[in-house]
């Protein structure tokens, strides 16, 4: 799911600390490590990549950052929900066997998280794998059948998004595959999570371990924290914010 870089129309709860060029340049290279992340999972199992895109007239853009063999899907409707709609509907129509939704704020998303959604789709049975976001929404949801119920009556880009999806998926009784939790890079604290994990503050105390190296998202990371007043300009003070608390791990 990915939206093309226009400063002031992308990663805007980043500005400030961020200025609307350098919040657009990171949603490029979000862009390119998320589409990366999805290529090296195909390695390990059958997967096509496709971006859907938006605005209508953007591809050119997206030709650009995204790698060989990506396919661009077409907007159909601007609003999160309505999008997650679409997408999955017009993939199963395409006649795809299942169908995996990636949000593009999760430059560091696991690859084995991708290659592990796809294996849980393969088994018998219909079944939706979730994968729970640090602030309640969710970074994933794949997808064995088109269940236009999965996106209705949802509140989007509130912290109610993954319980309120977990209860439709209980009432069409489908069961849920639940990944690990992940972060989603959409505000000061989860910038400054990220620049613990890949950046210039990497730390072994993250919460988040072995993600995706996510190599162009490290690249703008150390061209901020180098230039422009440096990482003090980024969070207001020698230190970034404290942490969430870590998610659950699986044994």
């Amino acid at each position: 799911m990915a939206k093309a870089s226009v400063a002031g129309t992308v990663k805007t709860r980043l500005v400030p600390p961020l200025t609307p060029e350098e919040a657009a340049e990171l949603n490029t290279c979000c862009l390119r490590d998320v589409a990366e992340n999805i290529v090296d999972a195909a390695k390990q199992a059958p997967i096509q990549g496709f971006a859907a895109y938006s605005p209508l007239g953007s591809e050119s853009f997206f030709d650009d950052v995204l790698p060989v063999g990506f396919k661009l899907l077409p907007p159909r409707e601007p609003t999160i929900g309505r999008s997650l709609f679409h997408a999955a509907r017009d993939l199963f129509a395409a006649r795809y066997s299942s169908v995996c939704l990636v949000n593009a704020d999760s430059p560091t998303l696991p690859t084995q998280f991708l290659v592990e959604t796809v294996l849980r789709l393969r088994e018998p049975g219909d079944r939706v794998v979730l994968g729970p976001a640090a602030d309640g929404g969710y970074y994933l949801i794949g997808l064995k059948q088109f269940h236009r119920r999965l996106f209705e009556e949802i509140d989007w880009s509130t912290e109610r998004v993954f319980r309120q999806t977990l209860a439709r998926a209980g009432e069409i009784g489908v069961t849920v595959a639940p990944l690990p939790e992940w972060y989603d890079v959409d505000d000061e604290a989860t910038l400054a999570v990220l620049a613990r994990e890949i950046g210039p503050c990497r730390s072994r105390a993250s919460p988040y371990l072995n993600g995706y190296r996510a190599p162009s998202t490290a690249a703008f990371l150390e061209k901020l924290a180098t230039g422009n007043g440096g990482i003090e300009r980024l969070f207001g003070r020698a230190d970034p914010p404290a942490f969430p608390p870590p998610p659950p791990r699986e044994d």
